[in-house]
């Protein structure tokens, strides 16, 4: 059974497919989640530590904290999907919601 993340992957891919992206190179893919605290937000960010490529933590206006994890990898719906799994095993017991993915894509010149 799929579930409502897998139908916006898929969405999300065959969007960037239909924009031209390169899905013949790595890429940084960008995680997300948000926390109720600061330490939390670093402890998950730790729990990464040597997989990705960067790890940011900065407070929201609404007083939750944002996690903004990169890891280079292969925009594959596969390879997002089960790291996506592996992000949200490592945030839910911390108290954090997983809020999604993305991907900077190069805007093509004619």
């Amino acid at each position: 059974m799929k579930s409502q993340n897998d139908d916006i992957s898929s969405t999300v891919l065959r969007q960037m497919k239909e924009g031209g992206f390169d899905f013949t190179r790595i890429h940084p893919i960008e995680f997300y989640a948000t926390f109720p605290d600061e330490a939390c937000a670093w402890q998950a960010a730790g729990a990464f530590r040597g997989e990705s490529t960067n790890a940011q933590v900065c407070e929201l206006e609404e007083g939750d904290w944002h996690l903004q994890l990169s890891k280079v990898m292969y925009a594959t719906y596969c390879g997002i999907g089960d790291f996506e799994a592996v992000f949200e095993r490592v945030i839910s017991p911390l108290g954090g919601e997983v809020k999604g993915w993305g991907v900077r894509q190069e805007r093509l010149t004619a």
